[in-house]
């Protein structure tokens, strides 16, 4: 292959990727430990093997500095990769070690490895792997509470409405804790300790949505851009990974229920929210790789 050459020119991604075609539950069924279903804040598992399958080739290293339950990982090692990963809470390790022995009974060949830590040190606890992934592939924390599992009172005997596996961490230490500003300026911080970690023409990708916080519409695709260009990293694509799915021509929403009630509510109040339908897929190389010059 041609040094010049990266893999997305090689087998470029459409700017819109159809992820959500099936639910997420579904995408998971079987394939993950059920147990690991509680984990608030999964990425699809399409957007991970789609992402894995254009940008990498068998036999490659991927690594995700904040792997949650490792999503990303067993993608990877499902796809023939190898796979490295870094996560803060021990729960999750443990449920990520639970889903990688379950990947690897089904058939996975890639190799895992895995690291309870905080990711804004990577660069040191994963330095004998400095230079050698063709990939990285994470998502920021939203914050300490996502909207979780619901269980409405169809589903709890005509109870009220039960929100579960909805508190992404009771430990003050993880970022999701942190204000905005705090957890761009550690994000950034951790963009550029696993870039240290990329090979020549190496990748990092990331999905992000918007948010919003007390009714205003925060645009943190935008944010996180602006963290990793301070960070020495270039944005180089930017494409749309559908959480809803195609159907006749049109969307079929995958949003929560909590989502479309937050969603209606907001609109109650005159503001024109919209229920999420995708995530931003932010692709990023290395000023050095692009333009010879280390910032």
């Amino acid at each position: 292959m041609n040094p010049e050459t990266t893999l997305q020119q090689q087998r470029p991604l459409p700017s819109v990727l159809a992820t959500g075609q099936r639910p997420s539950r579904l995408q998971r069924h079987g394939r993950y430990t059920p147990e690991s279903m509680r984990h608030p804040g999964k990425m699809l598992p399409a957007i991970a093997s789609q992402i894995i399958s254009a940008f990498t080739e068998p036999g490659d290293l991927v690594i995700d500095p904040m792997c949650g339950i490792g999503t990303t990982l067993v993608e990877a090692i499902h796809l023939g990769r190898d796979a490295a990963g870094v996560e803060y809470e021990p729960e999750f390790v443990h449920l990520c070690v639970g889903n990688l022995r379950h990947a690897h009974a089904q058939g996975a060949t890639g190799t895992p490895q895995l690291v309870c830590g905080d990711a804004r040190n990577i660069a040191t606890v994963c330095a004998p792997l400095r230079g050698k992934a063709a990939l990285a592939l994470t998502s920021p924390p939203y914050g300490s509470y996502t909207h979780g599992q619901v269980r409405s009172g169809r589903d709890n005997g005509g109870g009220s409405v039960i929100k579960r596996h909805h508190r992404y961490s009771a430990d003050r230490g993880n970022l999701a804790h942190r204000p905005l500003p705090a957890l761009l300026d550690a994000f950034g911080q951790i963009l550029a300790g696993t870039a240290t970690l990329l090979r020549p023409e190496g990748i990092i990708a990331v999905t992000v949505r918007p948010i919003r916080a007390k009714g205003e519409l925060i645009d943190l695709p935008g944010q996180v851009i602006d963290t990793a260009d301070q960070h020495g990293l270039v944005l180089t694509g930017r494409h749309a990974a559908l959480l809803a799915g195609l159907r006749d021509g049109g969307l079929v929403s995958r949003a929560s229920f909590f989502q479309m009630l937050e969603t209606g509510r907001a609109r109650d109040r005159g503001i024109p929210a919209c229920v999420t339908a995708h995530e931003d897929l932010l692709i990023f190389r290395k000023v050095a790789d692009l333009t010879g010059v280390d910032r």
